[in-house]
């Protein structure tokens, strides 16, 4: 194989960035799912990345994810965003009782985040996508297994999504600025991580410790 047809097979800023936010989209999904946040008959099935994820049919949630992850998704390729956090708050008193974060990192930079430039960075990774979903498919099994130790959320929850970005990113008028969440005397269980050659994803969930 040429080198030529080998980069062609390979990962795009853009495909990795589309990756990462298909990553998110089924992983809340699943997440909303797993947890009960919403009663089971409200999901149903659909094959992605070779796996069955419960997808939400309601309306409201799948545009609410169609708007923040298609926000996140252009901030991907800029190379803007620092961390995606999915938050589960009991609805009564507002404590938050869960949170995921999805840390991203940027292959190239140094591990402090800085670069030669950031247009030194690579525009073309050097995975395919088959392999990089083969990871994510991982990552997405091991977000259904969680179940088996988090504890059961006895009362009725919301979630949010917080996405951090690096300063001065242009914040669409129609959100808000948020403070960091925060547990009090929480356990954290990290999962695998997957890497697309341009963007590597941490999946770590944060959970009362009771």
């Amino acid at each position: 194989m040429t080198e030529t047809q080998q980069k062609a097979k390979c990962i795009t800023l853009k495909g990795s960035a589309e990756l990462v936010k298909q990553y998110l989209h089924y992983g809340v999904n699943s997440i909303l799912y797993q947890r009960g946040i919403y009663p089971p008959e409200t999901f149903e099935p659909a094959e992605h990345f070779g796996l069955f994820i419960l997808m939400s049919t309601d309306e409201k949630i799948k545009s609410f994810l169609d708007t923040v992850l298609g926000q996140v998704q252009e901030w991907l390729v800029q190379r803007k965003v620092q961390k995606v956090t999915l938050v589960i708050t009991d609805v009564n008193t507002k404590e938050v009782l869960e949170k995921w974060d999805f840390k991203v990192d940027y292959e190239g930079t140094k591990s402090n985040g800085a670069t030669d430039s950031t247009s030194s960075l690579p525009d073309v990774g050097t995975k395919d996508v088959k392999s990089i979903q083969k990871e994510i498919r991982e990552v997405i099994r091991q977000i259904t297994g969680t179940v088996s130790f988090l504890p059961l959320l006895d009362c009725l929850c919301s979630f949010d999504i917080l996405t951090y970005t690096v300063p001065d990113c242009g914040i669409p008028k129609e959100w808000d600025e948020t403070q960091p969440v925060f547990i009090a005397n929480s356990q954290e269980v990290q999962l695998r991580s997957f890497s697309t050659s341009i963007h590597k994803m941490d999946t770590i969930v944060s959970y009362k410790n009771t």
